[in-house]
């Protein structure tokens, strides 16, 4: 999506260390319009695989995913909390994964009323870097008994190798925009 690379060549940090601030568009401060064209590029491309829900983690993945999920026809979306409120109730489907910008280890809880053994889930998230917070989005939803019909992230960094860690799952991976290279402060485009 031109758009977004053109946004992330103009506005895009890299702090070194993997790790690419887009604060002023997605993770901090959103761009409606510019979240409204990645969802329906991401409906665009998973349309065939019929998704009846989209799966997420907070924070940053709720709005692309949220997006995504008005362009399929409003399916509902579901995002993995980081923190268990009161309201969620046991049994829980929990995960965990590494956290590149927090350090350490996040769980992911998602309540079992929200993802169903019919349902056909889409994960949508911001960054497709290591895979592990997709891999563990995805254990989520097969051990809901949900079937997970893809992977969409907004920007791939693809010298992590993320996408090979998820090719386990055996389904489409797409990002909107892929950044091939952050070394020595560069960040390149695909």
């Amino acid at each position: 999506m031109e758009v977004l690379k053109e946004r992330i060549r103009r506005e895009g940090k890299n702090l070194g260390r993997g790790i690419l601030k887009i604060d002023s568009f997605l993770n901090h401060q959103l761009d409606a319009d510019l979240m409204e064209g990645i969802g329906a590029e991401i409906a665009a491309f998973f349309e065939g695989t019929k998704p009846s829900r989209i799966l997420t983690a907070e924070v940053s993945g709720i709005v692309p995913a949220v997006m995504a999920a008005k362009a399929l026809g409003n399916i509902p979306t579901v995002y993995a909390r980081k923190h268990k409120p009161i309201t969620m109730m046991e049994p829980v489907l929990v995960d965990t994964a590494p956290s590149h910008t927090k350090g350490g280890e996040v769980m992911l809880m998602v309540s079992p009323e929200f993802l169903h053994a019919d349902d056909r889930v889409l994960i949508v998230d911001d960054f497709l870097a290591s895979g592990k917070t997709i891999d563990a989005l995805a254990r989520i939803v097969k051990n809901s008994g949900s079937t997970l019909v893809g992977i969409a992230a907004v920007v791939e960094k693809s010298f992590e190798n993320g996408r090979e860690a998820l090719s386990h799952w055996g389904v489409p991976i797409m990002a909107a925009a892929t950044i091939t290279d952050m070394s020595n402060g560069k960040i390149e485009l695909k």
